[in-house]
């Protein structure tokens, strides 16, 4: 069976030498693995237009425009998103 082609996408903003950062990413993987979502990851080290809105407040999942997470994983938020995507 296939993976849908619209499979939702998810950006994280994260730095590479955080330790949050990689800890969400390690939690969020088998969380949405079942559900062939892309995750983008975005270094705000290396785009600093996204200093201001993330600079402190890393790791930062969203979908879309959509905040679902920050600092730690929210695997109900998560959850949600994925079910609302199918529907």
């Amino acid at each position: 069976m296939s993976q849908p082609t619209d499979a939702p996408a998810l950006t994280l903003y994260l730095r590479r030498w955080c330790h949050l950062c990689d800890d969400l990413l390690e939690q969020l993987t088998p969380l949405i693995a079942p559900h062939g979502v892309e995750v983008r990851e975005i270094d705000i080290d290396e785009h600093p237009e996204f200093e201001a809105p993330y600079g402190e407040h890393i790791p930062v999942l969203c979908a879309g425009e959509r905040e679902l997470c920050r600092h730690r994983l929210d695997p109900q938020a998560v959850q949600a998103y994925l079910l609302e995507s199918r529907a």
